[in-house]
């Protein structure tokens, strides 16, 4: 079982890669938590990559005179939707203005693997404010209640497009939960649309975008869905209600104000939030959002519906075409129909024949395909099958109604005629067994008898037999011995997999010993600048968890990972955060920064740290 685990794992493990590999092309956006802020209060520059991959190099810096443009971290987030596999990475960066003004932060530059990406130039505003303080303070504290506030957590909506419908009319609904970007969802389950009158088409997948929303960010998930009306009426659609679990940075306390302190004796780059955004500096809230309800009036359909009208409502076109056109009385023909547009496919029914007499009909079979993800636009191909009872001309055409809610009124369709040859002769009424037509004498007895001898012949039934040939002959048994073929190609082949899995693994585990051993020589002997000796000593942690858990990729360990991984202690823990954290500095604070060489103490703390991993 546990190689079936693991083979199971490289499978899931090679799929996910293969679907970053070949997936969209990357795409970048970038946004401000707020384009409207004074002197002495923070804004947030967020740039999202999706699709990104593994090889992402973003700015290090980001140079605007009169602000100051600090890097705060990063996010990396991996979603599968019907078994296709999508990334995104989200870079922060905190600004503090140094003065008033209107100030332009110029397109970055981003490499995405071979594409070269950039940003849209953003724009801040500054102003002079006495009260800069205290609206600093207030712009930096969620609301309690999930859906008030100038900087609320969380938001639900109910975007429905029509105030009126028919019955039967499909509507368009979109659902829109939002949180702001500050906040993390940890978990949330797909909302639900409440009413009582209506039916509600099943939710598509939510679509995750960052938005910009009076002033603040939030990443907002779209739900598109349909409802219908099923009776006359008045309605309210929704409220919709959401509950989730999301992680809330959590604040530092004040401390006490020093003279000229335009910060109120708090740093806005001691923030927590923007000294480790997504680490262990966040709590967990409940909240409860809920959107406001929808009114909706439904209308009867007007009187007058024509006789091919089964219910259809919305917008949309037909063809059709019969084949064969060369038949045998008594053939069978078949018709396919399709239907395209928009509207309840669901309510939908076959098309008819505008003149049935002299056709013999069978039940039609049908078939949808939806271009949208709620299935209210498509097309739905029907097949029938007719026959015809005698010698005609053509095909008739084919009919279908419809109710156009934007008309206001019914539309019938007609396909063209399909010109049709039919040969042979209809069957002759059966004749009295026994009787010529126009005979008037009676039967003879020999005649009675023989009569009763083809009666008795006839009700006897005879065994069936399909076929003659013998059985090595026969298709099915060719198709049995397909089976122990396949099962021990399969084996051979999962056999042959398995020795070169384990190749490639000795290979790899080779390579991060390899490394791993070089790396070390050189931290015990070259005197490093502290960028590149906090780069190698972090490096030495990834390669060693890597070869701890060969499921592991290096560059995806960090400090919580290799806490697990070597089930360290909390100073040991501790230790290995202010590793990764001083790594991550030296590699984002720009080249000119820590060209200095390293204490002794330092080297010998981080050395004993690493040589420590077990």
């Amino acid at each position: 079982m546990s190689m079936f685990r693991q083979v199971l794992f490289s499978v899931l493990l090679a799929s996910a890669t293969a679907q970053l590999a070949r997936g969209d092309s990357p795409k970048i956006t970038a946004v401000l938590t707020s384009s409207d802020v004074v002197v002495g209060e923070t804004v947030q520059l967020q740039i999202q990559i999706d699709n990104a991959g593994t090889s992402v190099k973003p700015p290090s810096e980001i140079d605007v005179p009169g602000l100051q443009i600090h890097f705060t971290g990063k996010s990396t987030e991996l979603t599968w939707k019907n078994f296709s596999a999508s990334s995104s990475i989200t870079y922060n960066y905190t600004i503090l203005p140094e003065k008033s003004g209107t100030y332009k932060i110029p397109p970055q530059a981003i490499r995405v693997g071979k594409d070269n990406l950039q940003t849209p130039e953003l724009t801040l505003q500054v102003v002079d404010s006495p009260n800069a303080t205290a609206r600093a303070g207030s712009n930096r504290a969620p609301t309690g209640n999930a859906q008030t506030g100038q900087e609320r957590i969380a938001f639900a909506e109910l975007l429905v497009p029509k105030k009126t419908a028919y019955v039967g009319e499909m509507i368009p609904v979109v659902v829109k939960i939002g949180f702001n970007s500050r906040t993390r969802v940890a978990e949330m389950a797909p909302p639900q649309v409440s009413g009582q009158g209506f039916t509600v088409q099943k939710l598509g997948d939510g679509e995750r975008n960052l938005e910009n929303i009076d002033g603040g960010s939030y990443v907002v998930f779209s739900y598109k869905t349909a409802i219908s009306a099923a009776r006359v009426g008045s309605f309210q659609i929704g409220p919709v209600e959401q509950k989730a679990n999301v992680l809330v940075p959590r604040r530092s306390s004040g401390v006490r104000r020093k003279p000229f302190d335009p910060f109120n004796g708090e740093d806005p780059f001691s923030d927590p939030f923007f000294a480790l955004p997504f680490g262990g500096l966040m709590e967990q809230r409940e909240i409860n959002v809920k959107s406001d309800p929808v009114s909706l009036e439904v209308k009867a359909l007007p009187a007058g519906a024509p006789p091919a009208f089964s219910g259809a409502v919305g917008s949309f076109t037909m063809t059709a075409e019969a084949n064969p056109k060369r038949v045998q009385i008594g053939d069978p023909i078949t018709i396919k129909a399709a239907i395209s547009g928009r509207g309840n496919f669901d309510r939908m029914n076959a098309p008819e024949l505008s003149d049935e007499r002299g056709w013999h009909k069978y039940p039609p079979s049908s078939n949808f395909k939806q271009d949208d993800d709620v299935g209210i636009s498509g097309t739905k191909t029907f097949e029938l099958v007719v026959s015809p009872n005698e010698k005609l001309t053509n095909v008739p055409p084919l009919a279908f109604s419809y109710f156009d809610p934007v008309k206001e009124k019914y539309v019938t369709l007609q396909s063209e005629a399909v010109p049709l040859i039919v040969e042979g002769n209809a069957p002759a009424s059966p004749a009295i067994a026994g009787v010529a037509p126009g005979a008037s004498a009676a039967p003879t007895s020999r005649g009675q008898q023989k009569t009763q001898d083809i009666l008795q012949q006839i009700n006897e039934r005879g065994k069936i037999v399909h076929t003659f040939a013998p059985l090595y002959a026969r298709k099915e048994f060719w198709l049995a011995q397909l089976l122990p073929l396949t099962f021990a190609l399969g084996l051979m082949g999962w056999k042959a997999q398995n020795v070169r899995a384990s190749n490639r693994a000795a290979l790899r585990a080779a390579q991060l010993q390899h490394e791993k051993d070089e790396l070390l020589r050189k931290l015990r002997r070259d005197q490093l600048a502290p960028r590149e000796y906090f780069s190698d000593a972090s490096r030495v942690v990834q390669l060693k968890a890597a070869l701890k858990q060969m499921n592991i990729e290096p560059a995806t360990v960090d400090a919580e990972t290799a806490a697990r991984v070597f089930d360290l202690n909390a100073e040991q823990s501790e230790r290995m955060r202010r590793l990764f954290a001083t790594s991550d500095e030296f590699r984002y604070s720009g080249a000119g920064n820590g060209e200095a060489g390293l204490s002794s103490d330092g080297q010998r703390e981080t050395l004993e740290l690493i040589e420590s991993l077990t």
